[in-house]
């Protein structure tokens, strides 16, 4: 019996509607840039399997890192104790986070990153004796799977059974260069009328939203907004963050930085699970008392796991080296000579592009064309190519080792799926 026969037993996997889709595809191997599954096709991975393994999968430094670790600690509870692994990450992060950034906590995915990023924001205000109930974000956001996180994401098809149980959220426009006082005069409409704790946004890329991409200058303004009137500023990085925008974190690109960021995804090279969420002196010193009702009373069994921990150290080295710089900036330079190559196309509606995200949106009749997505990722994938469109958009979110022969590949087969649509 194959891997896929037996995996329909008793799988139930995330983001599928089994009636509609029920094979899920094995995957026996992976390494660099390329999967290959249990009849021994193989695809380049052209998102980096959910933005996760920016270096490539199984990559020697990292996974060498993590064998020696696991040979001297593997897990051990973070109340109470610390250890090598988890300082050594704190030091290495913290020269590479914007510069307001002082104090992190672990957690163990991004949705949970956020979710911890909004009760700080809730109870920094509460500890100081304020009642603010109230949270910004930007409309069709995406923040994560549990009810906080939820709740300041703003794609109903993904929460549309549990929006009667969500905390209050006001939401605004994302700024494009042309709207940004209509955003300002609906902001400061917001504050006047509600007690607002924090914004919650994704700085420059909202991915669900088929990677709707932003200005920074406008974000720029909005967060002065904010910081003006004391609401504190939750960045999800968890999909911008180590280098996708071209700098190490989104967040970089504009001149207020955020007091709470949310890490994950690529922050182990995608080979454990770990989140973090990060915060300024000042946003922990409103926890910091022998008041123990203070306190931030969130915890998970793996936080701060000795393995992950030692992934990410290893990653942000890698991170950090010109080889990966380089080829980042190659990765750039790549995708804008594809985006002049493609972007006059008939089949074509718009291209965008931030760092090493790009995205194009096909000019379709989305009526005509129900089920575009799924014959869209079949033709992919056929052709040896792993791509995940949202609706109508086609994006590349590669790993940093990916090779020109690759992308090409990849530009190649999305050129051919615009004949068969």
């Amino acid at each position: 019996m194959t891997l896929k026969d037996r995996d329909k037993k008793h799988l139930w996997h995330p983001l599928t509607q089994h009636k509609t889709h029920p094979d899920a595809l094995a995957i026996t191997k992976a390494k660099g840039c390329v999967l290959t599954d249990e009849d021994g096709n193989t695809y380049i991975d052209a998102i980096a399997s959910w933005y996760t393994c920016m270096y490539g999968h199984c990559h020697e430094y990292i996974t060498s890192q993590v064998s020696k670790q696991m040979q001297e600690l593997d897990q051990v509870v973070f109340s109470g104790f610390t250890h090598e692994p988890a300082i050594k990450l704190s030091e290495a992060l913290i020269k590479i986070l914007p510069e307001n950034q002082n104090k992190l906590f672990f957690s163990d995915n991004g949705s949970t990153a956020v979710e911890i990023g909004i009760k700080m924001a809730l109870q920094y205000h509460f500890n100081r004796g304020e009642k603010r109930n109230v949270l910004i974000a930007f409309e069709d956001g995406f923040h994560g799977d549990t009810f906080g996180a939820m709740s300041v994401s703003g794609l109903s098809v993904y929460n549309g059974p549990f929006e009667d149980f969500f905390l209050d959220v006001k939401r605004i426009p994302v700024p494009n260069g042309k709207n940004l006082q209509d955003i300002l005069s609906q902001l400061q409409d917001i504050i006047k009328h509600n007690q607002v704790a924090g914004f919650v946004y994704e700085p420059l890329v909202q991915g669900a939203a088929s990677m709707r991409m932003h200005d920074a200058k406008g974000l720029d303004s909005i967060l002065k907004l904010c910081k003006a009137h004391h609401i504190i500023t939750v960045a999800d990085e968890v999909m911008t963050g180590f280098g996708k925008t071209g700098k190490y974190f989104a967040s970089l690109h504009m001149e207020t930085k955020p007091d709470i960021m949310c890490l994950s995804k690529a922050l182990t090279g995608g080979l454990l699970p770990m989140a973090l969420t990060t915060c300024s002196q000042a946003i922990y010193d409103a926890f910091y008392s022998k008041d123990m009702s203070k306190g931030l009373f969130h915890g998970h069994t793996y936080s701060a796991n000795p393995l992950a921990c030692t992934a990410a150290l290893a990653s942000i080295e890698l991170l950090q080296t010109e080889a990966i710089q380089n080829n980042i900036k190659s990765i750039i330079a790549y995708h804008k000579d594809f985006g002049n190559t493609i972007k006059n196309h008939p089949k074509v509606k718009s291209i965008r592009q931030t760092g090493v995200i790009f995205a194009l949106d096909l000019n379709l009749d989305m009526q005509r064309y129900g089920n575009l997505r799924d014959k869209l990722f079949s033709f992919f994938m056929d052709n040896g190519v792993f791509l995940r469109p949202l609706g109508n958009t086609i994006y590349i979110q590669a790993p940093y080792i990916i090779t020109k022969k690759q992308l090409d590949k990849v530009y190649q087969v999305i050129e051919s799926a615009l004949k068969i649509v």
